[in-house]
């Protein structure tokens, strides 16, 4: 966009929205004895003024250039694999520490089970620690604790001790809520489908990928060597993550300020969290942690998203389980052919990355040509509506497709396998892509709510999956265990198409979404921030404002009117 110029849909309406917006705020700036355009702040009684975005833009992880933001990206996707990793591996390990610690394989899966269910509530814990410390220091510490408790579970004398320390890693686990949250570090709303798009591919690569690695895993070493990849894994990603800058934009704000500080370029600004008195509210911490739940429960788009992404993972964690019933017993595959027989599902998460480019240059040539704001948060459910049907289909063709020779070939499962994580990728993505739009500033809580599903209905998987694969019938368990799983899939799936074409009604009756739509700003006042940010040096030069100089309320409107044509272009 050629600077000056904010494009496509600044026509008089949207002109005369941003010129009111300055004057509000001119006016207020005008009554506490300073222009609002000062990007410095309004100082304080003491003297102290708050620096804000506007005024430190270049500082900012926005700013950063491209391949910056996708470097920093791909660590964050690697730890993203690596804490995913820790729970789909760990199937592979369950017969080999049923034998040596002499107890049932199902007693064995609760180390699965509690690790998902900790997980849960571990990525909504964390969460607000990274907004307020930043993200750097709170990844880091995560991961710190994920390796040092891999540590115990590899040496265990008991699996007792698995157990507990299974439970503690999985609640030490930075996951889904941090590395979602640092899109909005990085990318402006109308920019982040692109890195959401490459956060959910590493997000369901994990989840998927154990299984493929956990084959030769369990084939040819000690099951103590499940948690030693764990922790080299884990140890790997730490590292790389060790050497990436910070992205929370409230911490570089302050890190700015000191700077100013300490070169005597403005002596009196701070940032946002050194004005913060206290500096920690536990009070407000515990509000914006169990926000997520409480969307979850009042919410109904986050609900029944939640519940449908929930029912999609849930479903690549039953086949973590039913592979290792299902093929070997109808197809004679062997640990290594049921490692392979989860290549499927791994190829069709980047089959489906992919598939949702075109759907992306689309929407952005409809934005340049109606604006930003023309697109309604029901257009990315879209494609939904076509993809949110292969589970069904996916898990029906299974079902009737897994009963071996001579009825069947291995492949033919293998295909339908392929369509049920198309859709589970299409579910996870456009839910959380629809979520942050439809929710605004309290998108973080309702995608922490997604993830919240996704990793304890996870978890309650890993111990009813192979009692359905093995106890439902003496003939064919595996057919009748997944044609329930289909069936209920379909109910799941309804919620798509009813929040499509009702989802403007529901989301007005919502009460957080009243909030967010009085609390947000529309996208093109961020172009106007950073405009005023870019028209600094030029406003002093030609003398229409001098920081801190009071104005009336006629002299503040005559000067926005001076500025209009710098920010509108």
């Amino acid at each position: 966009m050629p600077a000056g110029k904010i494009q496509n849909g600044a026509g008089d309406d949207i002109r005369r929205q941003q010129r009111h917006y300055a004057l509000v705020h001119s006016e207020h700036a005008a009554s506490e004895g300073s222009f609002f355009l000062d990007p410095r702040g309004v100082p304080r009684a003491d003297g102290k003024r708050e620096l804000k975005e506007n005024a430190c833009w270049d500082k900012l992880a926005y700013s950063w250039p491209t391949w910056k933001k996708y470097m920093y990206l791909s660590s964050i996707a690697g730890i993203q694999i690596s804490m995913n990793f820790n729970t789909s591996v760990f199937p592979s390990a369950v017969n080999p520490i049923s034998e040596h610690f002499v107890i049932s394989t199902q007693a064995a899966r609760v180390g699965q089970m509690i690790y998902l269910i900790f997980y849960s509530f571990g990525c909504e814990l964390w969460a607000p620690w990274s907004e307020e410390f930043g993200r750097w220091p709170i990844l880091q510490l995560s991961l710190l604790f994920i390796n040092i408790w891999q540590i115990p579970n590899s040496v265990a004398p008991n699996f007792g001790t698995i157990v507990v320390c299974r439970a503690l890693g999985g609640l030490s686990t930075a996951g889904g809520s941090v590395t979602l949250g640092l899109i909005a570090d990085l990318f402006d709303p109308d920019e982040q489908h692109w890195p959401l798009c490459f956060i959910v591919l590493s997000s369901t690569i994990g989840t998927s990928i154990g299984g493929v690695i956990g084959g030769p895993i369990e084939r040819y070493l000690t099951w103590q060597w499940n948690f030693w990849i764990q922790l080299i894994f884990g140890v790997v990603v730490q590292a790389v993550h060790f050497f990436m800058p910070e992205s929370r934009a409230t911490i570089l704000i302050d890190r700015e300020a000191k700077r100013r500080r300490k070169t005597g370029e403005d002596p009196n600004v701070y940032g946002p969290n050194e004005l913060k008195s206290p500096r920690i509210s536990l009070k407000e911490a515990g509000k914006i942690w169990l926000r997520p739940f409480e969307m979850f429960v009042r919410e109904p788009i986050v609900l029944f998203l939640s519940l449908l992404s929930g029912f999609s993972d849930a479903l690549i964690f039953t086949f973590l389980e039913a592979f290792a019933i299902t093929f070997p017993d109808n197809f004679g595959f062997g640990t290594l052919a049921v490692a392979w027989a989860f290549i499927p599902i791994n190829a069709s998460y980047f089959f489906t990355y992919f598939l949702y480019w075109p759907w992306f240059w689309h929407d952005e040539h409809l934005k340049k040509k109606n604006g930003p704001d023309s697109l309604s948060p029901e257009r990315r459910l879209k494609p939904l509506l076509l993809l949110g049907l292969f589970e069904p289909i996916g898990l029906f063709g299974f079902a009737w497709t897994c009963m071996g020779p001579p009825q069947t070939h291995w492949i033919a499962p293998m295909i339908f396998s392929f369509l049920v994580g198309l859709a589970n990728f299409a579910i996870y993505y456009s839910s959380v892509d629809y979520m942050i739009a439809a929710y605004g500033p309290y998108s973080a809580s309702a995608t922490g709510g997604n993830a919240f599903a996704r990793d304890f209905l996870a978890g309650i998987a890993a111990m009813y999956a192979t009692p359905l694969y093995t106890n439902l019938s003496d003939k064919r368990p595996s057919e009748y265990a997944t044609t329930v799983l289909a069936g209920l899939s379909c109910l799941v799936v309804v919620p798509i198409y009813i929040f499509y074409w009702k989802g403007p009604q529901i989301r007005k009756a919502s009460r957080r979404r009243e909030e967010a739509q009085q609390g947000g700003q529309p996208s093109y006042l961020m172009e106007v921030n950073r405009k005023l940010s870019d028209v600094y040096g030029s406003i002093r030069s030609e003398g229409f404002v001098e920081w801190g100089q009071t104005k009336t309320q006629a002299e503040s409107q005559a000067n926005v009117t001076k500025l209009e044509p710098n920010l509108l272009g």
